[in-house]
């Protein structure tokens, strides 16, 4: 009896070892957003109008696999102090500091076809010209990309943009 013991204890630890090793490589790469295909949209320094139907153009690709739920964040915030997020390519075209009035701020998550490890979007935005207090600021915003993938890692793009009214 006293010898089972340890044989036993042995063929558990052995059991238990080779039954928590795995094959899977571990994901320790970020998802990268493209931003150098010709079909791309918005561009840094482009300038857009309130009201247009602008079609949001991006490769975005996961060496793993892409998330799927609420993984896409887009977002536009006024840039009139010129802040910046270290994101941005070209901060050279800005306009004169000015004191934000009505700025527009738009927020939207998107979620993304699950198991995907490359994914084009074509998400259509249709940006106000207006809300209950007036029409938008224009002049400098940024336009701010987030993308996780499935294993939770994030990269972030932020593009420096004019929004004019027609």
């Amino acid at each position: 009896m006293k010898q089972s013991f340890p044989i036993c204890l042995i063929l558990l630890l052995s059991t238990y070892v080779l039954a928590c090793t795995t094959d899977e490589t571990v994901d320790l790469e970020k998802p990268t957003i493209d931003l150098t295909l010709p079909e791309v949209f918005p561009l840094d320094g482009d300038t857009l109008s309130f009201e247009d139907s602008l079609y949001v153009k991006l490769r975005l690709q996961d060496n793993v696999a892409l998330g799927s739920k609420r993984c896409l964040n887009l977002s536009i915030h006024h840039n009139f102090d010129h802040h910046s997020h270290s994101t941005e390519v070209d901060e050279s075209n800005l306009d004169p500091v000015k004191t934000p009035v009505n700025p527009l701020t738009f927020i939207q998550s998107y979620d993304l076809p699950a198991g995907l490890s490359t994914y084009d979007t074509n998400i259509l935005l249709i940006l106000p010209p207006s809300n209950d207090q007036g029409l938008y600021d224009e002049g400098d915003y940024h336009f701010f990309i987030s993308l996780t993938d499935a294993q939770g890692w994030s990269t972030q793009k932020g593009l420096s943009i004019k929004l004019l009214h027609r």
